[in-house]
C-alpha cells in the first residue's frame, strides 16, 4: 500500500515493542503463556499497527503537499510533526476505546472468566502499550526512517525507497477509481442509500433470531468420555459383562484406537460413583486418519446408535470437562434438572415424569433420572430374644457376619517392597442367596458337659446355631446415595442431546414440563451448561451497557460532538450486519466467545468510525478555511475530498487488521473451535462495517453539515430580499 520500505518497518517496529511490554506485564501479574493469552495477541495484532499506518500515511500526505508548496512548512521534520499532531488524539483516543471496550471479559466469573481473563490481560496489554506507542514512538520513528535517502538512487531497488504522491500511486489509483462512482452515487442519493441501509440491518434480524445459544464451543480433547448408567441393583457380574460388550462394540468404529471402562468408584473418597454408573475413555485416532466427512458428533451419533442397550441411558462428554462439569456443578451431561425436596420417593417420581417428557424434546439423545430409592440391599435384623437364649450378644452376631460376608483381614504378608492383607471370608457361592446367608453357622457355648472322671475338668460344648435362627434376613430397597443441597435432599435428571443449541433445546424442554404439577414444597432448578450461560448472560446484561457508556464519554471528550459521537457509534450496527450473518452461515451458536469476539468488534469499529469522521472533518475544515465551502456542490466535493481521496489508509488499516484474523479462521487443533468463535464475529463485522461506512458515513455527514450551509444561504436570500 505505500511502496516505500523504510515507512514499512516504521509500522512493523512497534509490533515487537508492543507485544514485549505486554509479555513483561503478563509476567509480573502471573498471567501464563497458553492458548487464551497467546491469542488475546492473535486477535489485536491487526489493531496493534493501526495507529501507525494512519500516522505514517498522514505523513506521507503531508509530505506530498510540501513537495508541491514548500512555504507550507520550514523543513521535513515540522513537516512530520504536524501530521503527527493532526491525527494523534484521535489515534489514541481509538486505541483507548478499543481497551476500555474489553472490560466486561474482565467480569466474567468462574469456568469462563478463567478461560477468557488471559486473553483480555494480553490484548489489553497490547492495544495499551499500541496506544502510547502510537504517540511517542512512532513520530520519532518517522522522522528518523520517512525519507528519500542514497538507496532512493539506487537503480534497481530505488522503487522501495521513493514517496509516490497519491495520485501516482498504483494502489491509490485503483481504490479511486472504484470508490468514487459509489460514493458519489451515495451522495447524490443520500436519503435513500441510508434507508436501505436500515432495511439492510432490518433484515440481519432474521439471522440473529435462528441463531442458537450455548455456553461455550466445544473443546475437543481429541478423545471422547462415555457415561452410560444403569439402574440400581445390577451385580457386579452383570456390569463387567456390560462394560465388555460396550468395550466391543466401541472398538468396532474405525476412528477408535482405544477404550478403557470403568464401573463403580475408585479407592478415594473424590470419586462417589455407584456401580450403575460407567465411565470408559474413548481415545481417538487422529483426525487425519478419520473417514471423509466425519466430525466428532457424527461420531457420538454413530457411537449412540450402535450402543443402543435395554436399560442403559447413554451420554457422551470429553475427559477433562466431563470432571470440570462434576466438580461445579454435579452434572456430567451438558443440561441437567436438579429436583429440590423433602421426601426421597416424591423426589424419583417427579424425576422420572420429567424423564418421560425430556424424551419426546426432538434432539433428545438420552434422558436418565436417578432412581434414587431403588437400590437393593440385604437387610439382617438381629432378634434380641433369640441370641438371649443362647447367650449372645449383638456384638457376637455382628462380628460373624463381618467375616462371613463382609471379610475381615487377619494379618499382611509382606512380599518385598509390597505387602498385601490376608482376608478370610465365605466363598462366594456361600455367601450370593438369602438361604445361603441364612445357613451361616454362629457358634454358641452351651455350657459345661458332663465330667468323664473324677478330676479331670470339664470343657464348655460349643454348638453351631444358623444365623436364620438369630436374625430376620430379608432384600430390602432404598436410597443408593442421598444427596442434599441447599439444605434440601435433591435427585439429578442427566439430560444428553444433539444437533440443537442448550438455549433452544432447554427452552422448549421448559415448555414441555411446564404442565407438570409440583407439590409445594419442590422445585426444580436447572444446571449443567445452562446454569452457567444464565449466570454469564446475566452478568453480561448488566457490565455491556456500563461499558458502552464509557466509550459514549470517550468518543465525546475526543469528538466534542454529540451528533460526531452518534455518527461514530453507527458502525457498531452496520457492523453486526456481517457479524450475524457470517455466524449464520457458518452455523455458529452465540456462546461466550462470541460475545467476546463482538466486545472487541465493537472497539474496532469505534476506531474505523473514528478514523473516517476525523478525515471528513479535515477536508471539510480545510474547504471551510479556504473559503470554498459556499453551496451544497461545495460541501458535497469536500466530503469527496475527504473520503475519496483518503481511501488508501482506511483499507490499509481494514486489510491488516483482516490479515490477523482470517489465519484464525483456517486453524486446526487444540483451542481452533473457540478461536473461531472470537474471530468469525470480527471477520464478518470487519467487512461489513468498512463497506457501509465508506458509502454510509459520507451520505450522513453530507445531511449534517448541509443543515449549516442551508441556513446560510437562507440567511443570505433573506438578506438579498429584504435589500
Amino acid at each position: 500500500f505505500l511502496f516505500h520500505l523504510p515507512s514499512a518497518l516504521v509500522v512493523i517496529l512497534t509490533l515487537p515493542i508492543a507485544i514485549i511490554i505486554s509479555f513483561i506485564c503478563m509476567h509480573f501479574l502471573g498471567v501464563s503463556s497458553n492458548i487464551m493469552s497467546l491469542s488475546g495477541i492473535a486477535i489485536a495484532i491487526g489493531a496493534m499497527v493501526d495507529a501507525s499506518i494512519i500516522m505514517v500515511e498522514n505523513a506521507h500526505k503531508k509530505m506530498e503537499l510540501w513537495e508541491c508548496n514548500h512555504e507550507l512548512y520550514c523543513s521535513r521534520l515540522e513537516v512530520i510533526i504536524d501530521a503527527a499532531k493532526e491525527v494523534g488524539p484521535s489515534l489514541f483516543f481509538s486505541l483507548l476505546v478499543i481497551t476500555v471496550g474489553f472490560l466486561p471479559v474482565f467480569t466474567l466469573q468462574g469456568q469462563a472468566g478463567r478461560l477468557f481473563k488471559p486473553l483480555a490481560y494480553t490484548k489489553t496489554f497490547a492495544m495499551l502499550f499500541s496506544s502510547f506507542l502510537a504517540v511517542t514512538l512512532t513520530p520519532v520513528l518517522m522522522t528518523l526512517f520517512i525519507r528519500e535517502g542514497a538507496l532512493s538512487k539506487v537503480p534497481i531497488i530505488k522503487y522501495l525507497f521513493i514517496i509516490y504522491p497519491e495520485e501516482r500511486h498504483p494502489v491509490s489509483m485503483i481504490l479511486r477509481k472504484l470508490y468514487e462512482p459509489v460514493a458519489r452515487l451515495a451522495l447524490n442519493y443520500k436519503k435513500t442509500v441510508i434507508i436501505i441501509a436500515v432495511v439492510i440491518m432490518a433484515l440481519t434480524a432474521y439471522p440473529f433470531i435462528k441463531l442458537g445459544t450455548e455456553f461455550m464451543p466445544p473443546l475437543y480433547e481429541g478423545s471422547l468420555m462415555y457415561m452410560p448408567v444403569t439402574v440400581p441393583g445390577a451385580s457386579i457380574s452383570e456390569v463387567s459383562k456390560l462394560i465388555q460388550i460396550q468395550d466391543h462394540i466401541l472398538m468396532k468404529v474405525p476412528e477408535v484406537s482405544q477404550v478403557f471402562g470403568k464401573a463403580g468408584r475408585a479407592e478415594t473418597p473424590t470419586d462417589p460413583a455407584p456401580l450403575e454408573m460407567f465411565e470408559t475413555v474413548v481415545n481417538l485416532k487422529p483426525e487425519a486418519q478419520w473417514r471423509p466427512g466425519m466430525t466428532v458428533e457424527k461420531l457420538k451419533t454413530e457411537m449412540n446408535d450402535a450402543l443402543t442397550i435395554p436399560g442403559v441411558a447413554n451420554s457422551f462428554t470429553m475427559p477433562i470437562k466431563a470432571r470440570i462439569d462434576m466438580l461445579s456443578t454435579g452434572i456430567r451431561t451438558p443440561v441437567g434438572i436438579k429436583i429440590l425436596g423433602r421426601d426421597l420417593n416424591e423426589i424419583e417420581r417427579i424425576g422420572e415424569e420429567i424423564e418421560k417428557r425430556i424424551q419426546e424434546v426432538p434432539g433428545t439423545r438420552s434422558a436418565y433420572a436417578e432412581r434414587v430409592t431403588t437400590g437393593y440391599f440385604f437387610d439382617i435384623d438381629v432378634k434380641r430374644e433369640a441370641i438371649a437364649r443362647y447367650g449372645l450378644t449383638v456384638k457376637d452376631v455382628q462380628e460373624i457376619i463381618q467375616s462371613a460376608i463382609g471379610g475381615m483381614n487377619l494379618t499382611t504378608t509382606v512380599e518385598g517392597r509390597e505387602r498385601y492383607p490376608v482376608n478370610v471370608r465365605y466363598f462366594r457361592d456361600m455367601r450370593s442367596d438369602p438361604e445361603d446367608i441364612k445357613r451361616i453357622l454362629v457358634p454358641v457355648m452351651e455350657g459345661p458337659a458332663p465330667a468323664t472322671a473324677p478330676g479331670i475338668p470339664t470343657q464348655s460344648r460349643i454348638t453351631q446355631v444358623p444365623l436364620g435362627e438369630l436374625a430376620d434376613i430379608k432384600i430390602v430397597k432404598g436410597p443408593t446415595a442421598i444427596k442434599s443441597e441447599e439444605g434440601l435432599l435433591t435427585s439429578y435428571v442427566y439430560i444428553d442431546f444433539s444437533g440443537r443449541d442448550v438455549g433452544g433445546y432447554v427452552d422448549e424442554a421448559k415448555k414441555k414440563i411446564s404442565s407438570l404439577k409440583i407439590p409445594d414444597g419442590y422445585r426444580l432448578q436447572w444446571s449443567g451448561e445452562y446454569e452457567y450461560l444464565v449466570k454469564t448472560h446475566e452478568r453480561l446484561k448488566l457490565v455491556i451497557p456500563l461499558t458502552l457508556f464509557v466509550i459514549i464519554i470517550l468518543i465525546y471528550f475526543n469528538t466534542k460532538s454529540f451528533a460526531k459521537t452518534l455518527i461514530v457509534l453507527s458502525a457498531v450496527p452496520f457492523s453486526l450486519v456481517g457479524s450475524f450473518w457470517l455466524l449464520y452461515l457458518l452455523g455458529y451458536n452465540m456462546s461466550i466467545a462470541v460475545w467476546v469476539g463482538i466486545i472487541a468488534l465493537a472497539g474496532l469499529d469505534a476506531e474505523t468510525g473514528v478514523v473516517m469522521l476525523l478525515y471528513l472533518d479535515l477536508a471539510h475544515e480545510r474547504w471551510k478555511s479556504e473559503g470554498k465551502l459556499i453551496n451544497m456542490g461545495a460541501l458535497k466535493e469536500a466530503v469527496m475530498d475527504g473520503a475519496v481521496k483518503r481511501i488508501r489508509p482506511k483499507i490499509m488499516t481494514v486489510s491488516v487488521i483482516l490479515a490477523g484474523l482470517i489465519p484464525i479462521m483456517f486453524s486446526h487443533g487444540t483451542g481452533a473451535d473457540v478461536m473461531k468463535r472470537i474471530a468469525a464475529p470480527m471477520v464478518g463485522g470487519v467487512v461489513t462495517s468498512t463497506i457501509l461506512e465508506l458509502i454510509i458515513y459520507p451520505a450522513i455527514y453530507m445531511l449534517w453539515k448541509g443543515r449549516e450551509i442551508r441556513k446560510v444561504e437562507e440567511a443570505r436570500s433573506y438578506g438579498i430580499e429584504k435589500q
